[in-house]
This record gives structure tokens, sequence and C-alpha cells, in this order.
């Protein structure tokens, strides 16, 4: 059964986005390809022509976390300030950290080691790797004290312009989403490189019923948060749209088709929850195209 979530990691492709999703649901747990869309044969703007009747977006399942990839070109590249927390849990699999290094070793094929596998202060076995599409992945065997945890957790790593400021993120985010709460919070016992003692070393939040992580670089980052990964609202209504892009949206240059980013350089795509039964009304993605903020109306 698929998670019902309210929030959508969503990924940047460049031109190969079902090859990647096909690489991905081949590796995880229960990985399966939910909805494929496909570009127009008509109407497309010049940059877009040459993808006319290819994939443009799909949704699919890994280990239960529902995400969707873009098909598009080469605007946007992923780097480390977004990444995805994969949790190993050794209470109900005994072969957790076998299952670890099954992964790691088709992650890191064809990609590199950000932090090579090994036993950390924070977790008895744990790796950062950067796949071959780009896209980075923090391998954990979780610690069964510390409660059940999802096995994928998206994760935003705060550092470059927006250093030592994840604490005053997360209490933005849980003022702005409904149901919300901060969960731990550790902190940098001394100064580390740009991140000060007091700032966070680890946290974790929620927003509706799903777990995020969130931490200050404690080393110089010269990448920040871009439209590579983005997080998808599914809205139920226009005055939910409304709301959240009166919340989230804080830099009209990066307005298009449903897209913000908000003050701390995340992106947001806030849609209606019936999108893809409103992009098959006649023209519809040229009407999408015009808009920043979506109007259901206008479809």
């Amino acid at each position: 059964m698929a998670l019902v979530q309210k929030i959508t990691p969503s990924l940047w492709f460049d031109g190969n986005a079902k090859e990647a999703v096909d690489f991905y649901t081949s590796i995880f747990p229960s990985g399966e390809v939910l909805n494929t869309s496909y570009y127009p044969t008509e109407g497309l703007a010049d940059f877009q022509k040459d993808m006319a009747g290819k994939v443009l977006t799909l949704e699919f399942i890994l280990a239960g976390h529902r995400f969707s990839a873009i098909n598009a070109g080469p605007e946007f590249k992923f780097n480390q300030s977004n990444s995805f927390m994969v949790n190993f849990d050794t209470s109900y699999d005994e072969q957790a950290k076998e299952h670890l290094d099954e992964v790691w070793g088709k992650l890191i094929d064809g990609g590199e080691a950000m932090m090579a596998l090994g036993e950390y202060p924070f977790s008895p076995y744990y790796g950062w790797v950067k796949d071959r599409y780009g896209l980075s992945w923090q391998l954990s065997l979780s610690d069964p004290k510390d409660g059940e945890v999802p096995c994928i957790v998206p994760t935003l790593l705060f550092g470059g312009p927006h250093q030592n400021q994840a604490e005053d993120a997360i209490n933005y985010y849980v003022s702005v989403f409904r149901d919300a709460s901060v969960g731990v919070m550790a902190r940098y016992p001394i100064d580390t490189g740009p991140a000060t003692a007091g700032k966070l070393m680890y946290a974790n939040f929620t927003l509706e019923n799903q777990l995020f992580s969130a931490m200050d670089s404690g080393v110089v980052q010269d990448v920040t948060f871009n439209e590579a990964v983005s997080y998808v609202i599914a809205c139920k209504d226009q005055e939910e749209i409304d709301y959240y892009w009166s919340k989230l949206s804080s830099t009209p240059e990066n307005e298009q088709c449903g897209w913000c980013k908000d003050k701390f350089g995340v992106s947001w795509q806030i849609i209606p929850a019936n999108m893809g039964e409103l992009m098959q009304k006649p023209d519809a993605f040229t009407h999408m195209m015009q808009m920043k903020k979506i109007v259901i109306e206008d479809f």
C-alpha cells in the first residue's frame, strides 16, 4: 500500500528521468513506478520542442516513500544540500547490515563516497554516497533503542549562504504546516568549521506526519539548495494553494508553474491534489506554463 503523503520530494533529471527511476526502483525495497505522464506533442515552447512526446514526470515508491521525477534539461544539478537518509533497522531485519552494504554497492557504482562506510559516533555503521546521477544518500544502521523511524527521511543541509539557519528553518516550517512538531535537536558543543557552538549538528521534525531531518554543515560548503530537489505540496483546493504560496514564496523571480522558493532557498511545488486530472484538460500544459501560482479555474 502506497504511503499517503502530503509532501512529496521531486527530483529533476537532465533527460534521463526514466533511466534513473528504473535504477532506484530496482535497488530499494518495494520499488514501484506508479504513474508516468508525457509531454504533449504540440504547443511546447521552443526550449521544450525536443521533448515532444517524451516522458515528462514519473511518480514512484521507494521503501514506502513516495517520490516524483521530472524529465527536463540541464538547468539544475543535485548537490549535498538535499539528501535522503536511508535507515536499515536491525530490530526487524536480521540482515540489515548486509542489506545496507548491498544498496551502498549499487549506489556507489558510477558514483562516489562523500563519507566512507564505517563506524561513527552517531551510528555504528554509516556512509554518505553520491550516486551516478549526483543525488546524495546517507545510509545508516539504525539503533533499535532510538525507536522506529521511516526507512527514508529527506534531509536538509544548511551551508553556504544559509549556514547556521537550520533551526530557524525548522521553526518556520513547523509554524507553516498545520500538523507539525519539532523532534530531536542535537547541537554542536563547540565551533566546528562554519558551524558555531549551539547550532544544529542533527535535528528532526515532522510535517504532516512525515519525518524530515536537518543540520548545519560542519564544513564549508560552496553549494546550497536549488530546484534539482523540490518538495511538492498536494493541496485540496485553491484556498490551501493560496495559503502555502503566501507562506513559502519569497523570491518572485523563482516562481513558475506552481514552483516557488522560500527564504531559506528550499524549493516547493504548490499544486492541487488533482493536478493529474487537470492536466488532461485541453491545452492544460500551455495554460500551466503561463502561470506562476497555480490557479485552478484557469485550466
